[in-house]
């Protein structure tokens, strides 16, 4: 356990299984992981989902934060393929993943997930989220506490739970209200999606604006490129008030490892 948490600890600083057809080849950036990794897909909870997977060992499941998918973790998941089985995830709409009219909100995103763990056959899991995928993790952990071995969080508000009311306030977070206004954002950003990762997100928040490159940013804007998967992003933070209802609702105490 003490290694696992290690391990997403510097996952946050730095910051298997499937039976669907696997690419390796025809993706230069799953390649360049280390010959254990591939790129495949699984239709579950009405939509289908991409992502890429390597190594042996317990599964870690990492889910990425907008604007990004999977590659986010490219850095860190060849270290922990050395002792795990690595499954990075695009969530629904994002990326390699289809996307559908609704179904945004963590619960439901959480079960996109929880289907998966079905689908590749697997009992208990490591979790690791970031962002809006950090509130995807804390949904899991408390609707399949069960099948979960232990979760990291990271650089991510709960909806619901304080201080989210605080934080959903404050003008540097002003893309929370901007990205659930109706049908605007779309109009704004498409076609800008470089400019708008690279200045309103990886400039703004990064220490290190150098540890996230062009090339990154210009395959982060790929994976939101098409009118779905761009409102797909953005249906995250619209389903916002069914999230806050949800974690408002959660009284008890976790009874998983956890590192916030």
């Amino acid at each position: 356990m003490k290694k696992v948490f290690f391990l997403f600890l510097v996952l946050a600083c730095s910051v298997v299984l499937g039976q669907s057809p696997s690419k390796r080849q025809t993706d230069p950036l799953v390649a360049a992981l280390g010959d254990s990794f591939v790129s495949e897909t699984a239709k579950v909870n009405g939509t289908t989902l991409h992502y890429t997977r390597g190594g042996t060992g317990p599964a870690v499941i990492l889910i990425h934060g907008f604007p990004q998918d999977w590659y986010e973790f490219h850095k860190v998941m060849p270290h922990l393929a050395k002792n795990f089985s690595v499954i990075a995830v695009d969530l629904r709409g994002v990326g390699g993943s289809a996307a559908t009219a609704g179904g945004y909100d963590t619960a439901n995103l959480a079960k996109d997930i929880h289907d998966l763990v079905a689908h590749l056959k697997l009992k208990q899991v490591y979790i690791a989220g970031h962002d809006i995928g950090g509130m995807v993790t804390y949904a899991y952990v408390r609707l399949y506490p069960q099948e979960t071995r232990g979760v990291t969080i990271l650089d991510a508000p709960l909806p619901g739970i304080e201080p989210w009311n605080e934080i959903k306030s404050r003008h540097r977070d002003w893309h929370f209200a901007f990205h659930q206004t109706p049908n605007l954002p779309e109009k704004l950003i498409a076609g800008r999606q470089f400019l708008y990762f690279r200045e309103g997100f990886f400039n703004r928040f990064m220490l290190d604006r150098k540890s996230v490159s062009d090339a990154d940013v210009t395959h982060y804007a790929s994976a939101y490129a098409a009118p779905e998967q761009l409102r797909a992003g953005l249906e995250f933070y619209r389903a916002f008030p069914v999230d806050e209802k949800f974690g408002e609702a959660q009284q008890s105490a976790i009874d998983v490892p956890i590192v916030l």
